[in-house]
């Protein structure tokens, strides 16, 4: 893991703890990636609650109640996807906020309009619920170590 994840992780730490907030990740391609860099800090069980790895739609749908018709309809790489994980993540966890991964990795998984290193990410607190969609180059190692950068980069904002 990078240092510069690993600050990211830290900075989103005290972040979450000035406000009070608990975390819950929503994540598939990243495989954990986030939960790992988030509880690599000293003290994130103050501020971290639970991460789901739903990386089946199946176990999108069963974990985090996200509707398969949505993702027959947009297919699991899609925002809307990512928002509902995020959503979900809250909604099936005692954290009071969420971030969501979902996104093809590689080197397989390319369809039409969704190239490899495609990734969606939602963030999730009370009724508001932001989503992005990125599309990063390189290996699956750097498409899933850009996405774990870029979702608690994403989650720091978020935050403040």
């Amino acid at each position: 893991m990078t240092n510069d994840i690993l600050d990211l992780a830290a900075r989103v730490g005290r972040a979450l703890e000035a406000k009070g907030l608990l975390l819950a990740t929503a994540e598939s391609c990243t495989g954990g990636g986030v939960a790992q860099a988030i509880t690599e800090i000293p003290g994130s069980t103050g501020w971290f609650e639970r991460g789901f790895v739903t990386y089946s739609n199946a176990s999108k749908s069963e974990m985090l109640d996200v509707p398969g018709a949505l993702v027959a309809q947009v297919g699991s790489v899609s925002e809307e996807v990512a928002g509902a994980m995020a959503q979900g993540a809250v909604a099936n966890s005692n954290a009071d906020i969420a971030v969501s991964t979902t996104g093809i990795a590689g080197p397989t998984g390319a369809v039409p309009g969704k190239p490899v290193g495609t990734v969606c990410f939602g963030w999730s607190k009370g009724d508001t619920t932001h989503t992005e969609r990125l599309v990063f180059q390189g290996d699956r190692q750097a498409v899933r170590e850009q996405t774990v950068a870029h979702a608690l980069a994403g989650l720091l904002k978020f935050i403040e």
